[in-house]
């Protein structure tokens, strides 16, 4: 009896030490998982702008102006523009193709139809004179929800596109710089085969295009100081501030080098809040714009926006008019997202 129950305490003892062992190499394994979800996800390079924002530059306001001029020609003079108002729509396209023309473009329409109804994708094109067949995209959508005029959703966005075409038209490029203006990223399309940046992903990937980034500009203008202004998909919130008062730039997993070099980018150019984040693409919001469409083709994208829906309580309503929209902070956004353009097309 007693020499058993030695033995026992003896198998006892190495078997807590075995599972003590198990239980610490399990806990090494979590603590390496959750390091490296913090960096993959949440860890972004250089330090957000805090503090009263300094003047802007003469050449801000005067941007500043130009982008309230088109959101209201978009917004205000065209107003709600989707294939329920087709016509509207087409008026959106040709106010696009004129102004990129003007710039000095020579304007492509990607044709495609719906239904026997012609739809089109606007693209102004500044060919790279050292890596021409390195592509960057920056675009966003010119169409708005169904009975919404659309001013933040997104005449915002197609604003901010026009005004980085206007920037570049008489610069050099090493790499291949694109504008691009999408129809139809509203429902019905939205995710659907018919989803205008799905459409130009999808023949770029066809014709074998090397597409190294592609940016989009999705509802930019709305911003807010007040504390629990700023809303997350949970658990989100957790981890990022509560006043709506900075951009954001968010991508899929897949895309993360892309997101932290062009947040690292404006946040050493520009004195302006920003935030950031490569996320699982199925979290609710993370998807919600065209840079969705280059994931499906492989391409790795993000999307810069004010968050839309988790911050802007006009979204996709009749009150999503230009007077919501801040024009001046536009401004700072589209002028830092510049110098990272700059960034992206230098860069080896």
């Amino acid at each position: 009896m007693g020499k058993r129950s030695r033995n026992n305490r003896f198998k006892v003892k190495l078997a807590s030490r075995g599972a003590i062992a198990r239980l610490s190499i399990l806990l090494a394994l979590l603590s390496i998982v959750s390091i490296w979800g913090w960096f993959s996800i949440f860890w972004m390079p250089g330090r957000s702008y805090s503090g009263e924002l300094p003047p802007l530059k003469s050449s801000e306001i005067e941007l500043a102006n130009v982008l309230e001029q088109e959101v209201i020609e978009l917004a205000k003079t065209i107003g709600i523009r989707n294939f329920l108002e087709y016509d509207r729509l087409n008026e959106s396209a040709d106010f696009l193709e004129r102004s990129l023309t003007q710039m000095g473009y020579e304007v492509k329409r990607q044709k495609y139809e719906v239904q026997g109804q012609a739809y089109y994708n606007i693209e102004a094109e500044k060919r790279g004179t050292q890596k021409p067949d390195e592509i960057i995209v920056i675009g966003g959508h010119y169409d708005s929800v169904m009975d919404c005029p659309g001013a933040n959703d997104n005449a915002t966005g197609t604003a901010a596109t026009l005004e980085l075409a206007r920037i570049f038209a008489s610069k050099l490029t090493d790499r291949t710089l694109r504008f691009v203006a999408f129809t139809n990223e509203e429902p019905p399309f939205f995710w659907e085969k018919e989803m205008g940046s799905l459409v130009y992903a999808t023949r770029s990937h066809e014709q074998n295009e090397n597409i190294v980034a592609m940016l989009s500009m999705e509802t930019m203008g709305y911003f807010s100081d007040e504390r629990k202004s700023q809303n997350y998909p949970f658990p989100l919130g957790l981890f990022f501030p509560d006043r709506g008062n900075f951009i954001t730039f968010v991508g899929n997993l897949d895309s993360g080098d892309l997101v932290r070099q062009t947040i690292e980018s404006f946040r050493r150019h520009t004195q302006f809040p920003s935030v950031g984040g490569a996320f699982p693409s199925q979290l609710p919001g993370v998807g919600w714009s065209d840079h969705w469409s280059f994931w499906q083709k492989g391409y790795k994208a993000l999307m810069v926006t004010d968050t839309a829906p988790f911050r802007y309580i006009h979204y996709h309503t009749l009150e999503d008019t230009p007077d919501k929209v801040d024009f001046q902070k536009l401004a700072r956004v589209v002028s830092g997202l510049a110098k990272v353009i700059v960034d992206l097309d230098r860069a080896k």
